[in-house]
């Protein structure tokens, strides 16, 4: 259990370094620099994943002991985790460019 804990973390801080790049100098990965047409807005998505994944991880993995704060801790954590998590989901798909104008093979 806590080896996926930390894995978990790990992912959770690398996403979060490249929030802060994306947020405080408008840098995003090469991969995804073409898609993505607000680097900012996109920087707060990964920003806010992070977190949930961060949190969802705390409430999920290590609170796994029901004696220690009670039985209903981890369902009161999950929900507010997953909510987190759709919101920096919601960020990083309002920070894509509008693919309206595409082929089906992905060339504009």
């Amino acid at each position: 259990m806590i080896y996926l804990a930390v894995l978990l973390v790990v992912l959770a801080l690398l996403a979060a370094a490249s929030g802060v790049a994306a947020v405080t100098r408008g840098w995003v990965l090469p991969v995804n620099r073409r898609p993505v047409h607000r680097p900012r807005v996109y920087g707060w998505g990964l920003l806010v994943a992070a977190f949930a994944l961060c949190w969802q991880t705390f409430f999920l993995l290590v609170l796994n002991d029901p004696d220690i704060l009670g039985p209903d801790i981890r369902g009161w954590g999950s929900l507010p985790g997953g909510a987190l998590l759709l919101t920096g989901l919601f960020l990083l798909t309002l920070s894509r460019r509008a693919g309206g104008d595409r082929r089906g093979n992905g060339t504009p």
